[in-house]
């Protein structure tokens, strides 16, 4: 079961990270093998299924949209709490939009699947 003292603790860190644009930050939250399903996989990457498998995958895709969007900013609102994951609730000021981030966690508190959901674009 995710502590919820641990899963506000993480999105903190998780939201900082990103902030930060530091990839090495990102990507320590995540086991090696960890995939991530994203429609902007489809979108940036023209990967048909959605799906990155493996650090070394997500390390490049990430890397190039930290490159292309030095503004990138996101502003959680929720946590939310289950068993093995949670869902960071965050407004994406870059795209202008609300996302859902749902993180599948292993027994050493690593990202083990992690999928983003969209909403549409909103002006705030």
């Amino acid at each position: 079961m995710i502590d919820p003292a641990f899963a506000h603790t993480f999105a903190a860190e998780w939201i900082g990270a990103w902030n930060a644009h530091d990839l090495e930050r990102i990507l320590s939250h995540y086991s090696d093998d960890f995939e991530l399903r994203s429609p902007l996989i489809i979108e940036r990457m023209g990967i048909a299924s959605g799906l990155l498998c493996g650090k070394a995958a997500v390390r490049e895709y990430w890397g190039q949209g930290l490159a292309s969007t030095p503004q990138l900013h996101f502003d959680l609102h929720e946590v939310l709490v289950g068993v093995d994951s949670i869902v960071l609730y965050y407004y994406s000021r870059t795209a202008g939009r609300m996302v859902a981030e749902v993180l599948t966690f292993n027994s050493e508190h690593r990202v083990i699947r992690g999928a983003a959901l969209h909403g549409k674009t909103v002006a705030r």
